[in-house]
């Protein structure tokens, strides 16, 4: 009998599925830093009033209201006041953007993935566990990003404060440096509790509340995701983000109190969450925690809309072209 040839091995070929995973990532990547940019370019002008408000003094006000702090602000540092800081978030889009919608991809793709590997259809709860895990990893970028963002954006308080006052840095940059020479690379991660605390449930509330609406549009129209109108994907993401700020507000203020605080840690007032809430509230009582919820809210439906509409319709022009 002859002796069976053995046949040559066969190199294992790149299994499909991890490509195709690979390229939905890239894609949300893309797609999220595209939306991050344009909700910069909308918001930032409303977030700067918001820290101004939330951070000023409460027994020397420099603001009366929202009008008052864009007026002084126009007045004193021009419309380019406005925009105090945005390089710093401009600068971080893709970085926070990467972890933001790459989080959230993957984790609606694990929670649609049984024990078995086969997958199955979303739950509308899993949503909203999609969008906590996708808060609180977005944590870890956004929240440097925007403690160097709240540091630039209230030295003007502390100027107005004390005329003898001089700003320890007047761009991010000097601020980057000023704090990794003072607290090494934590210095970056200051408030980052609070921006944890605030972003796991408000992403959760922010980004299931947008999925919902848009299955809610699909199952009334019978159509498919990839044929709502922008303009519905706007007014789900516009109405996503409202819901956002409502559910989270008094945690915000929280957060922007820890990191527009001395960069010298023996020389904060707020060191932690607990005792920041109650420095705050023996402030003010409840109303401490909402000052400056007026630009926040006039900000999160437009801000929020484009953001969200921008990202689908990249990722839907991506996949155009990757189906041709």
């Amino acid at each position: 009998m002859a002796a069976t040839q053995a046949q040559p091995a066969v190199p294992a070929a790149v299994p499909a599925a991890a490509s195709a995973g690979w390229m939905k990532l890239a894609k949300d990547i893309f797609a999220g830093t595209c939306g991050g940019i344009s909700v910069t370019l909308v918001g930032h002008p409303f977030d700067t009033l918001k820290v101004r408000l939330q951070t000023q003094p409460i027994d020397k006000p420099i603001y009366s209201g929202v009008v008052d702090c864009a007026k002084k602000t126009i007045q004193w540092e021009g419309l380019g006041g406005l925009y105090k800081g945005v390089t710093s978030p401009l600068a971080g889009q893709m970085v926070f953007r990467a972890s933001l919608f790459g989080a959230f991809g993957e984790s609606k793709r694990w929670l649609a993935t049984n024990p078995d590997g086969s997958s199955r259809a979303l739950r509308p709860i899993d949503f909203y566990k999609a969008g906590a895990i996708t808060g609180f990893v977005a944590a870890f970028t956004e929240g440097p990003i925007d403690f160097y963002k709240s540091q630039i954006q209230v030295q003007i308080i502390k100027s107005k404060q004390s005329p003898d006052y001089k700003p320890p840095y007047t761009s991010v940059s000097q601020c980057v440096k000023a704090t990794l020479r003072e607290s090494g690379v934590r210095g970056p991660f200051q408030g980052l509790s609070a921006t944890i605390l605030r972003n796991t449930p408000a992403n959760a509330v922010y980004l299931g509340n947008f999925e919902m609406l848009k299955a809610a549009y699909c199952s009334k129209y019978n159509c498919k995701p990839t044929e709502i109108p922008g303009w519905v994907v706007l007014c789900s993401a516009g109405l996503g983000g409202v819901t956002y700020w409502l559910a989270i507000f008094p945690v915000d203020c929280i957060k922007s109190a820890m990191q527009t605080d001395s960069i010298i840690k023996s020389q904060r007032r707020y060191t932690d969450v607990v005792s920041t809430a109650k420095a705050l509230w023996g402030e003010g009582g409840v109303k401490r925690f909402y000052r400056g919820f007026t630009p926040c809210l006039i900000r999160a439906a437009p801000a929020n809309g484009v953001m969200l509409l921008t990202v689908e319709k990249v990722q839907g022009l991506l996949n155009a072209q990757q189906g041709k």
